[in-house]
């Protein structure tokens, strides 16, 4: 694909889903510990997400790069719009800001899954 290409399926992707995570790996099996992390984070809200495994697509893992000009994976995007990676998620989620954005915005939460190490 060319990046114009996969920066519309990722605007497509980001669109029609409320809470989608470019993540190494998938649910529930994440093949970083940076994933994890955002993965266990989203688990213990209760959000149900999309997960983008981009080990499986190196011109989506390129792809979501140039798309939000943000150079690490996993990224977190929240309603259509680019949250952040790992360390900002991280933060806002210590803050209780990520729980007020996803509340701002309507995501429906479910029954929190258990958080592991």
């Amino acid at each position: 694909m060319s990046e114009q290409q996969v920066h519309d399926w990722i605007r497509k992707t980001i669109s029609a889903n409320d809470v989608v995570l470019f993540m190494k790996g998938r649910k529930g099996m994440a093949q970083c510990g940076f994933s994890h992390q955002l993965d266990t984070i989203l688990g213990h809200l209760g959000v149900d997400y999309k997960d983008v495994n981009v080990l499986e697509d190196m011109s989506v893992r390129e792809g979501i790069k140039s798309f939000t000009n943000w150079p690490t994976i996993p990224q977190l995007y929240i309603k259509g719009e680019f949250v952040g990676g790992c360390d900002i998620v991280r933060e806002m989620f210590q803050q209780g800001e990520l729980q007020a954005l996803i509340e701002e915005k309507g995501v429906a939460t479910a029954k929190p899954r258990t958080m592991t190490a």
